[in-house]
């Protein structure tokens, strides 16, 4: 694999920017955050391509375009507290922690909740909280939050 930093650079101005991606935090995150460790070590050499990939347990991660809009309208500035539903890989998680001041993320599989915690752990995040359970109940002994995002399928949107 070459240099993941040339690879995230040219993720970001060729799949992002053209496109809109216009908060430079959001750019510098995506630049900074290694998404090659987040995917399969066979699917590595796809990690910076502009698509979903498979992380097992029947689930992917989101394509680059749809992390970066997505957490670009979260605008956030630095002091907020996130919840995610939808772990996941991490690699959602792991780019808004770069961006908010603490993120709690919840993940209803419980292989992938252990496997993004070490590489939280690896990649030395210590502003991430993850907790294996229901993302349609939330986390309701941790709120308040200032934003949310739902990385996942639920069928149906439960009432506030």
């Amino acid at each position: 694999m070459k240099d993941y930093k040339e690879l995230s650079n040219y993720m970001v101005n060729t799949q992002l920017i053209p496109r809109g991606i216009k908060d430079e935090r959001v750019l510098s995150a995506m630049r900074k955050v290694p998404r090659h460790l987040f995917v399969p070590e066979h699917l590595q050499h796809r990690a910076y391509d502009d698509m979903a990939l498979s992380i097992g347990e029947g689930q992917t991660i989101s394509q680059p375009y749809m992390v970066a809009i997505m957490t670009e309208l979260l605008e956030l500035k630095g002091d907020e507290r996130v919840l995610e539903i939808g772990t996941g890989s991490g690699y959602q998680a792991a780019i808004l922690a770069e961006l908010a001041k603490e993120v709690y993320t919840v993940e209803r599989i419980d292989t992938l909740a252990k496997k993004a915690r070490e590489k939280f752990n690896q990649l030395g995040y210590k502003n991430i909280f993850i907790k294996v359970g229901d993302g349609t109940l939330g986390w309701e002994e941790m709120s308040p939050f200032d934003r949310a995002i739902i990385t996942a399928g639920c069928p149906e949107i439960p009432e506030p």
